[in-house]
């Protein structure tokens, strides 16, 4: 199982919120390969499990700027 800071380092390599970075190893099972290919595809329901872990109207998935609005 991923540590907080191995989700954390995993997401700042990749200029993510760190709540999309867990509502992703989250669907992927810890499975880094699949959190990966989930990071690069997208995944609305990532971003329904990461709005709902935080109060932030704006989140950072790599160098796109994901609004709650939006959902």
């Amino acid at each position: 199982m991923k540590t907080k800071q191995d989700i954390e380092a995993w997401a700042n390599v990749r200029e993510t919120s760190i709540e999309i970075a867990e509502a992703i190893f989250e669907l992927a099972k810890d499975d880094e390969a699949l959190a990966e290919q989930i990071w690069e595809e997208g995944s609305d329901e990532v971003l329904v499990k990461a709005f709902a872990k935080t109060d932030a109207e704006r989140l950072f998935w790599g160098t796109e700027t994901m609004e709650r609005s939006d959902l």
